[in-house]
């Protein structure tokens, strides 16, 4: 059947092709898609075009973005996106705004006693409800990596929390997920983070300690960790890791272990080679 919408989503990719050079060069640079097959690099391909066709980069003097920088940026947008279906889950905004580094973030809060307190906090990013998405390209450069760290996926994150109102650490579940089991998973993993840093709040904890900060920022690090160090994740609160696996219909641990064994299966014949 002839659909509008995807003789759309055609055009867009024929009048858009990527360079493979710069395809090669933003794989390099994001070890994170290591292991994904020929399938689902198309797909990631293919859905940053389009991400970029639809969102609008706004970059702040001393950012300067060059066709691979753009699609650095798009890939790791739509690389939690990867098998969600083509559903408009980054809805509700239109552009990024990209800072030559940190900055200043006027907040506001008012106390149980009614005392309203400001204050600057420096940020990397933020994302706003019904706004844009801010982030610092230093923070965008320095992701990508198996190391716990990727400002875009967290910033992100937040905006899948935000589909259904403000930021509370539950997106809009799959039918085939059920709630209380998300707020189990979550609830008893962030209090337990919460709960160490109270009893040591210098400790080093398995995940950014970020993450206790409030449910929402528990569920942006731990969607972070979730693509970029699965297995401290999934060591740290497996249920957490189970939930977000369901939600993102993904599974980064079982890539990062192949690759991993893949690395030792290598050393293992070099060894035996040069032996």
């Amino acid at each position: 059947m002839w659909s509008l919408k995807a003789w759309r989503r055609n055009r867009i990719l024929e009048r858009n092709p990527i360079d493979p050079a710069h395809w090669a060069e933003v794989c390099r640079r994001l070890p994170i898609l290591d292991g994904l097959d020929e399938h689902e690099q198309q797909r990631l391909r293919e859905r940053a075009v389009l991400f970029l066709h639809d969102k609008h980069l706004t970059a702040l003097p001393g950012v300067e973005l060059g066709p691979v920088e753009r699609l650095l940026l798009a890939v790791q947008a739509q690389l939690p996106l990867l098998h969600l279906g083509e559903l408009d889950w980054y809805r509700g905004f239109h552009e990024i705004v990209l800072y030559p580094d940190d900055f200043v973030s006027p907040q506001r809060h008012r106390d149980a006693a009614g005392v309203e307190h400001e204050w600057d906090d420096p940020r990397s990013g933020e994302a706003w409800h019904q706004g844009p998405v801010i982030l610092a390209w230093p923070g965008v450069e320095a992701s990508g990596s198996w190391e716990g760290y990727n400002l875009v996926i967290h910033e992100l994150a937040h905006k899948l929390d935000m589909l259904e109102g403000g930021a509370n650490g539950l997106p809009p579940l799959h039918r085939d997920m059920r709630v209380q089991d998300w707020a189990n998973a979550m609830q008893s993993a962030y209090d337990a983070l919460n709960a160490q840093l109270d009893a040591a709040p210098d400790a080093e904890t398995a995940i950014d300690p970020y993450a206790a900060e409030d449910p929402a920022e528990f569920f942006a690090v731990t969607s972070e960790y979730f693509f970029s160090a699965p297995d401290l994740l999934a060591e740290a609160f497996p249920e957490v890791y189970r939930q977000l696996a369901l939600f993102y219909r993904q599974d980064p641990l079982a890539r990062l272990q192949r690759l991993q064994a893949e690395h030792q299966d290598y050393q293992m014949v070099e060894n035996a080679t040069n032996g």
